[in-house]
C-alpha cells in the first residue's frame, strides 16, 4: 500500500483531504462502513484514533465518541481486526496516545499496527527525546510517525522536530484541543511559510478545521494536507446510525468537490 508521504506527494490536485473519525464510534460496524465511504467518497488519506481514556488533545466531540467507544468495549485487537480485513485506496494514520504503546510495548505495538496495513503513527504526547527511537523502530515496521508543530513551538524545537521528521509535519492550526471553530487563526498562513523555508517536509494542518470556508481559506495556505476531525466525528453522533453514515458521505463529496476544484 502506497505510504503517507508518497500519496500526498504524487496527488493530482493541490491538497489532501484527511477526514478524522474515532475506531468504535458509535460502534466498530459503523466505523467499517465510515471508513469505506470516506475511501469512497474522495478521502486521501484516513486519520483514525485509538478510543482513550485521557484524550488530552481533544475536543468535547471527540473525547464523547473516545467515551463511547470504550464503554462499548473498543480495543486495539478489536480495531487491528477490522483494519486487517479492509482493502481501502487511502492509506490509515493511526491517532493515539504514548501510554497505550508503552502498556503494550514498543516493538509489539508497532508490528501489529504494520501488519493491520496502517501506514502513519500520529503521538501527541510523545516526548521529543523520546522520538528518535520511535522513529528508529518506524522505519523498521515501514512505519511513518508524524511529529507535530504547534503555534506556539518554540524555534528551537521546531528545527528539532523537522530535523527528526520522516517527510511528513503535521501543524496544528490553533492551539488547545481540538474541536470545531468558529473562525480559523489567519496568522497560520506566515507560520506554515516560516516551516516552508526551514524544511522540505510536506505539511498537513488540523486542529478546529471543520467548515467550507475554512477549508477554502487554507487552501492558500501552500499545505499539502488538510485534516478536518470534529466535523466528520459530529457526523457519525447522530442517533440514527444510517442517518449519521448519510451526514458523512455528503460532508467528504461536499469537502472532497472543494479540494478539487482548486
Amino acid at each position: 500500500m502506497t505510504t503517507i508521504f508518497q500519496k500526498l506527494n504524487t496527488l493530482n490536485h493541490k491538497c489532501a483531504l484527511i477526514p478524522f473519525i474515532t475506531a468504535g464510534d458509535p460502534d466498530l460496524i459503523s466505523t467499517e462502513k465510515a471508513l469505506k465511504i470516506l475511501d469512497k467518497e474522495g478521502a486521501d488519506i484516513i486519520e483514525i484514533g485509538l478510543p482513550y481514556s485521557d484524550p488530552l488533545a481533544d475536543g468535547p466531540i471527540i473525547q464523547e465518541a473516545s467515551k463511547k467507544a470504550l464503554i462499548a468495549g473498543v480495543t486495539l485487537d478489536k480495531l487491528l481486526d477490522l483494519l486487517t480485513n479492509l482493502n481501502l485506496n487511502a492509506p490509515i494514520i493511526l491517532f493515539t496516545y504514548y501510554n497505550p504503546m508503552l502498556a503494550r510495548g514498543i516493538n509489539r505495538f508497532l508490528a501489529d499496527v504494520s501488519r493491520a496495513g496502517i501506514k502513519g503513527l500520529i503521538v501527541p504526547d510523545l516526548p521529543l527525546e523520546e522520538a528518535d527511537y520511535i522513529i528508529d523502530r518506524c522505519i523498521n515496521f515501514s512505519l511513518e510517525l508524524i511529529l507535530l508543530i504547534t503555534p506556539v513551538s518554540s524555534s528551537n524545537r521546531i528545527t528539532k522536530i523537522l530535523q527528526k521528521s520522516q517527510g511528513v509535519i503535521y501543524i496544528v492550526s490553533s492551539t488547545g484541543v481540538t474541536g470545531l471553530r468558529k473562525e480559523i487563526n489567519k496568522e497560520m498562513k506566515g507560520f506554515i511559510q516560516k516551516i516552508r523555508s526551514e524544511s522540505n517536509s510536506l505539511l498537513i494542518l488540523g486542529f478546529g478545521i471543520s467548515t467550507e470556508n475554512h477549508v477554502k481559506c487554507v487552501l492558500d495556505w501552500n499545505i499539502n494536507g488538510i485534516v478536518i476531525g470534529s466535523a466528520f466525528v459530529r457526523c457519525l453522533s447522530s442517533q440514527n446510525k444510517i442517518e449519521g453514515l448519510c451526514q458523512l458521505k455528503k460532508f467528504c463529496a461536499l469537502i472532497n468537490d472543494i479540494l478539487v476544484s482548486n
